[in-house]
């Protein structure tokens, strides 16, 4: 055997072992739970609030009105009889109605929290197939007055990632133009001297949303038009876990093998956005309710892989149905951004969160969410290549992400803020 084919499939054995034994940044995004658990629906609550007060105003003019015109006038005859001078006339009292004034809510303090856990679905591996501890929700709601509150909101998100233990990629080793060879992540030994294995690929993510909400109304006093503004500031660690349990989200990874970086001591999940919603309703009934919500998000600052910060627009459509008091179906589908520290580009994710929620006595809720989504510019979904500085120094270049997992959240709270 010739010396170079050898050395080079000895360094190949050697990049696989060791890749075998790196962290991999699993890319669990959670920008989209941002808008679904933070953002869009407590300016939801607030339309809601508002559009059933505008209704409540205008049932109560008709009523004084009614009212109003039933009351009988007197017969001039009658007025013979009385004390009066002929010449007065009878007048209908006026009828006394309290204003309805247009809000987001009650004023003061309101609250919410509830526990989660979640079911990853799709291929996760053997050690994905559990349910995860998704953690804490929980938000603070301040009114200040008819149309101007702030809400500090932190959720913690627990995903298993799809596509992360299965198919072979290629090893690059720097220096080398092509792959010096192969690793199998299918927990099989089909390419190159690496066994694969189950990559433990959980992340735990949390999330801390601190936002201050506007409410406008426009149109005429008949129909009137509210809407949401909420400027927002989010920020985000995690931990990733691998074969075991990790404290942090320092992982290596790289990009664009072969001449790509290795980054070795950048946090892959920690990163903090600044952002301005648009909240508005398009549909209310007894029953049915919608809204529409756009964005302008961007990233406080770069960090890692990075290489631009334009704007991003968000976009969130959101559906409930009410069959009976106290439960809720609903269906919001969005087309969010995220931006992490392994992006070179903002990513495209197209997800939806699909559930039913159902109030229990006053104050307690349970609510059921499947969601689902991944990132549509990013190439094909899990590892894509190993690149390795050293055969001791190894990372993963990820592609896009891909998460399905059905939550269970168990809460109480204000009935005023309902968390949809």
């Amino acid at each position: 055997m010739r010396m170079p084919v050898l050395l080079s499939r000895i360094t190949a054995g050697l990049v696989a072992v060791a890749a075998m034994f790196v962290y991999v940044p699993a890319r669990a995004d959670g920008i989209d739970d941002v808008y679904e658990s933070s953002i869009v629906g407590p300016a939801n609550q607030a339309l809601q609030h508002a559009l059933d007060q505008a209704a409540q105003r205008r049932a109560a003019e008709a009523a004084a009105q009614r009212r109003q015109s039933a009351q009988p006038e007197a017969s001039p005859g009658a007025l013979k009889w009385s004390l009066l001078p002929d010449d007065t006339v009878a007048q209908v009292p006026p009828v006394s109605q309290h204003p309805i004034k247009i809000s987001m809510g009650n004023k003061g303090l309101d609250y919410f929290a509830d526990l989660t856990v979640a079911y990853p679905y799709g291929n996760v591996g053997d050690f994905g197939k559990r349910w995860l501890m998704g953690g804490m929700d929980a938000s603070i709601l301040y009114e200040f007055d008819d149309y101007t509150r702030v809400v500090a909101s932190m959720f913690q998100i627990q995903h298993w990632p799809q596509g992360f233990n299965s198919g072979q990629v290629p090893v690059y080793l720097a220096g080398f133009r092509n792959p010096v060879g192969c690793a199998d992540l299918s927990g099989g030994n089909k390419c190159g001297a690496g066994a694969g294995q189950n990559v433990a690929v959980g992340t735990k993510d949390t999330f801390g949303v601190f936002m201050l909400q506007k409410l406008f109304v426009f149109g005429s006093k008949e129909k009137p038009i509210p809407i949401v503004i909420s400027p927002s500031y989010v920020a985000r660690s995690g931990v990733v876990q691998e074969s075991g349990t990790a404290d942090n989200d320092v992982v290596p990874f790289a990009v664009n093998p072969p001449g790509g970086q290795v980054y070795t001591t950048v946090p892959t999940r920690s990163a903090q956005y600044k952002a301005v919603a648009l909240t508005l309703p398009f549909m209310k009934t007894p029953k049915v309710f919608m809204t529409f919500t756009v964005a302008a998000q961007w990233l406080v600052h770069t960090a890692g892989a990075n290489t631009l910060n334009t704007m991003q627009t968000p976009l969130v459509l959101y559906m409930e149905y009410t069959p009976m008091r106290g439960t809720k179906l609903f269906f919001e589908p969005q087309s969010a951004r995220d931006y992490l520290p392994t992006d070179q580009y903002p990513e495209h994710l197209i997800a939806y969160f699909l559930g039913v929620s159902q109030r229990i006595e006053k104050y307690g809720f349970v609510q059921l969410v499947l969601n689902s989504g991944g990132s549509t510019n990013l190439g094909s979904y899990g590892i894509q290549a190993i690149k390795c500085e050293t055969t001791a120094v190894c990372a993963p270049v990820v592609g896009g992400f891909k998460a399905t997992q059905l939550q269970l959240q168990f809460g109480i709270g204000s009935p005023g803020y309902f968390p949809l």
